[in-house]
């Protein structure tokens, strides 16, 4: 034994002398180099931006009545939550996992290397992710986040981190504006799966998002209209600048979350909710054409829905509302599907019509009915167009909206009122139209600023005329509406509940804890 150390000692001595760095050159892969370009983080961000809003999705979609389960009472249609795990906990790994360490050198690089269009689509994602993070959990750790050194992580308020996404912003906006430095196209566009590489369009998503974050004071007396309708002016001119991911289809994770394929919707179906916002119940008798274009009808061809936490509701097979893609049950490989429902199918993270409903909400509230109109119409018209494009991403089945079909309803007085008789409810309704399907985070954040049935007080209607918050709520509830999703189970509730406590969150009923955001 002491030999054979003595043999491995000398020949150790001999390549530290003589070839180690030839020694060593062995575990340089350059197939997985160490030092990367700082573009090469962009892409699997932008991928879960589009995406990772889709996995929660399957459990805030049934708190916004989008969509619904075809069992009876399921924990998230009564708006509850499933104890002990991870379910809707997909942004909060994203945010500080897939984004975190990976945000963070992606940003140093750039500005290291002076590539100010990188580092200001950097801060936007920073910006996107607290800002979606803290609109469905509320309070979250900011300010400690990503430090390797701590174990114990303090949560932020939601005030701060409203304000925190501004700053973030702001320069995000600074940085898109430079032309200096090592400012290229080219190279963000290798990696650019969204904008490839255009950084005016990029800017104008950082306004989109800072009207998004203005317009959520709307129970604030610091609300300001005037600051949300500048934003929304400065950001998307029209559909081509939507923020849209497109998915190959190729292989299971390239592949549309929400497509057949995945079959991650096979147990959901359309409510009743967003049936009758398209089936004239709720526009005085005028059927929406969106409808036959973004629903699925029943074996029988009648469009219905589901009502949450009855399931099937003692409907016949035929009377069943297909599932989001169009069928009875689910579909092999390569059959046609409808609207965003395709595995090929181009998702959103941001849109036109949703910023243009933005701004009318904003004007109405001002009190300035002629703007307000103005953009409600853009909304409507935008979205109308927004439906045929998606059903041409992957050649879908439902047929275009023809230009007659969309004349007449825009035409119709229900539908797009005079100015003086715009209600709120036909801002808030079409919106919610607009973000069927696809926009559940800001669709959760209407639904909450109105506290679900809240009336306008310049008509004292329903805001969101039809909505019903479920007779039969989960029984952590304590008889009360949800308002925040609880932080992921597996890393906050097992390992961070000391800082849990301090903000209430090991109470049973927390999920229901109004938001800071939407209370005056």
């Amino acid at each position: 034994m002491k030999k054979l150390y003595i043999t491995f000692l000398t020949a150790a001595v001999m390549l530290a002398g003589s070839g180690c760095k030839k020694y060593l050159d062995v575990n340089t892969n350059p197939n997985a180099p160490e030092m990367v370009t700082p573009n090469l983080y962009l892409s699997p961000m932008l991928h879960w931006m589009a995406t990772g809003p889709q996995y929660d999705a399957r459990f805030i979609n049934r708190y916004t009545q989008n969509l619904t389960l075809t069992t009876v009472n399921s924990t998230w249609d009564r708006m509850g939550y499933d104890p002990s795990s991870d379910n809707a906990g997909e942004l909060f790994r994203d945010v500080y996992w897939t984004f975190g360490q990976n945000l963070v050198d992606m940003m140093t690089k750039a500005e290291a290397e002076e590539r100010w269009d990188l580092l200001g689509v950097g801060y936007i994602l920073k910006a996107w992710g607290w800002q979606a993070l803290t609109d469905i959990h509320g309070e979250i750790i900011v300010k400690e986040a990503i430090d390797p050194t701590k174990n114990v992580f303090n949560y932020d308020t939601q005030e701060y981190t409203y304000e925190e996404v501004r700053r973030l912003l702001q320069l995000a906006i600074t940085n898109l504006q430079r032309t200096d430095g090592a400012v290229d196209a080219a190279f963000l566009g290798k990696t650019d799966l969204i904008y490839k590489g255009d950084r005016s369009k990029w800017l104008k998503f950082a306004y989109g998002l800072l009207a998004m974050n203005l317009n959520h004071y709307s129970n604030k007396a610091a609300y300001n209209p005037d600051e949300v309708i500048a934003a929304v002016d400065k950001s998307f001119e029209n559909n081509n600048d939507d923020a849209l991911l497109g998915y190959t289809g190729v292989s299971n994770d390239d592949r549309n979350f929400l497509g057949p394929t995945r079959e991650n919707f096979t147990a959901y179906r359309q409510t009743t909710f967003i049936v009758n916002l398209m089936n004239g119940a709720e526009f005085s008798g005028v059927v929406d054409p969106r409808m036959t274009r973004m629903l699925s009808p029943a074996p029988d061809s009648v469009y219905r829905g589901l009502e949450p936490t009855f399931g099937t509701g003692g409907l016949t097979a035929n009377q069943v509302p297909n599932n989001i893609w169009g069928y009875p049950a689910v579909i092999s490989i390569g059959t046609p599907t409808r609207y965003l429902f395709d595995d090929k199918s181009r998702v959103p993270v941001m849109t036109y019509s949703q910023l243009q409903f933005i701004k009318a909400e904003a004007a109405y509230k001002k009190g300035d009915k002629e703007t307000a109109l103005a953009a409600y119409k853009n909304g409507v018209s935008s979205h109308i167009d927004f439906v045929n494009a998606r059903n041409r991403d992957a050649n879908q089945t439902p047929t275009q909206i023809s230009a007659a079909e969309k004349e007449a309803f825009l035409a119709n007085p229900a539908i797009v009122p005079a100015a003086a008789d715009l209600s709120l409810s036909h801002i808030m309704e079409q919106k919610y139209i607009a973000q069927w399907g696809w926009g559940a985070l800001e669709q959760w954040m209407d639904l909450r600023r109105y506290h679900y049935t809240d009336a306008d007080p310049a008509t004292g209607d329903q805001v969101f005329s039809g909505f019903v918050i479920p007779v039969n709520l989960y029984p952590d509830n304590a008889n009360k509406p949800v308002y925040r999703i609880r932080p992921r189970y597996n890393s906050e509730y097992v390992w961070n509940r000391e800082s849990l406590e301090k903000i209430g969150g090991l109470a049973l009923d927390y999920h229901t804890k109004e938001m800071w955001i939407t209370q005056p």
